[in-house]
């Protein structure tokens, strides 16, 4: 079936089947994923659990993920929606819940990070910042992606036991509009691990079988209790690979940890995640010669396993581009996983890092075949930024004159209201 769905209405859809309670907190622009998934429960729509989604607003998002975290300890499939400053105020729940390995996901429309100036548009920089909680963390970089990959986070975490940050690009894909095929959910409930999600049911807290929790542990036994975790960790690449082969068999797609979309003997990548993949498929699809992109879904546990099953043998420069700076580090955080794993297992590929589409600033056809030039040069900048002109570091390469025609169907227009949303 059919239907035409943004980016969170299409999360929210399959969120709702998973979730008993929403603890929320409205933000730009992921308000109108918990605003969808009340709106549901109003209309007594049924979950994967057979009952209606309870949702709660809080005062905050730290109240918000709070009373998420009380649920997980009480065996209650519990959800939230946030973006940016909302999600940095759930930091402390999320270590705590990574740390407990209660299975949750946090839905994210990935926003801007205010520093010098506040922001509502969007990038990635407030999903780097929580990467070190030990949520794993996965991306969609379409609205039907949205729609297919965030049963992937569910089911993984309920089995894997390890929660999960499921984002996709603010405004880029929250609030685009598409038709989009909407997932048969009777064989999704099929996938679920009962089992597993009967461990978790009775791991919750109850007044017959006392337990304690939220100890204080000293040197004796800390560093010994975080690595007993890493056994999870090293399972749920696989884990999510397994849920991918099976969503793939309901959809008709071909979903991996990693997708290679190119040539298959492609000289030149770009390895990068969210709504920049499809504008450069869409470049791949004007001039594909030897040429390749490797778009990333599941960015935590980075596993150089799937990365490497569909690297190609062939590759000689990659260029890896990260939306967010990390300012003092030698290069992004998405860079330096594909550094690390170029260099354990001594590739001899050149890795280039660069920059693109903070705040939403416009990444187009001409910017990706800038970053393809620039491998292709014989003196490459080694660090670079596009879609914007940097006459002070001289980081940026400079828009090509190339001339892109493309007949589309349909035209969005948005503009702005005077609170920042979308009208």
């Amino acid at each position: 079936m059919k239907k035409i769905l943004d980016g969170n209405k299409a999360c929210a859809t399959v969120s709702y089947k998973f979730t008993e309670v929403a603890g929320i907190y409205p933000i730009t622009p992921a308000t109108t994923m918990a605003e969808y998934i009340d709106e549901l429960g109003n209309k007594n729509e049924k979950n994967f659990l057979g009952s209606k989604v309870k949702v709660v607003e809080m005062q905050s998002e730290a109240g918000a993920i709070g009373m998420v975290h009380g649920l997980l300890q009480d065996g209650i499939l519990s959800s939230t929606y946030t973006a940016s400053q909302g999600l940095l105020l759930m930091i402390p729940n999320m270590y705590k819940i990574a740390g407990e390995l209660l299975p949750c996901v946090i839905n994210v429309a990935a926003r801007t990070i205010a520093t010098h100036a506040l922001s509502i548009m969007g990038d990635q920089s407030d999903i780097y910042a929580v990467r070190g909680t030990g949520f794993a963390i996965l991306a969609s970089s379409s609205v039907q992606q949205v729609m297919d990959l965030t049963n992937i986070a569910y089911l993984s975490t309920i089995r894997g036991r390890i929660p999960f940050v499921n984002f996709f690009d603010g405004f880029r894909t929250s609030h685009e509009y598409n038709k989009i095929e909407v997932i048969d959910f009777e064989k999704v409930n099929q996938l679920i691990d009962r089992e597993a999600l009967q461990k978790f049911r009775n791991h919750s807290l109850d007044i017959d079988n006392p337990t304690t929790r939220g100890t204080n542990q000293g040197d004796s036994v800390y560093f010994e209790a975080v690595e007993s975790r890493n056994d999870f960790y090293d399972k749920l690449p696989d884990i999510v690979n397994n849920y991918m082969k099976d969503i793939n068999k309901i959809t008709g797609k071909n979903y991996k940890p990693f997708e290679y979309y190119g040539d298959p003997k492609a000289k030149y990548v770009i390895v990068a995640m969210g709504s920049v993949c499809e504008t450069i498929k869409e470049f791949l699809d004007y001039k594909n010669t030897k040429l390749g992109l490797i778009e990333v879904h599941l960015y935590r546990p980075f596993s150089s396993k799937y990365l490497l099953n569909v690297l190609p043998k062939t590759t000689k420069k990659i260029a890896v581009l990260d939306r967010a700076k990390e300012p003092g580090s030698l290069n992004e955080p998405l860079c330096l996983d594909i550094l690390d794993v170029i260099k354990n297992n001594n590739l001899n590929i050149e890795v280039y890092g660069g920059r693109y589409g903070l705040s939403s600033k416009n990444t187009n056809l001409n910017d990706i075949e800038a970053v393809y030039n620039n491998l292709k040069s014989q003196t490459p900048k080694k660090k670079f930024t596009i879609g914007i002109n940097d006459d002070i570091t001289n980081l940026s390469l400079e828009r090509t004159t190339t001339i892109f025609k493309k007949d589309y169907d349909e035209v969005l227009i948005y503009g702005y209201g005077s609170d920042g949303m979308i009208t």
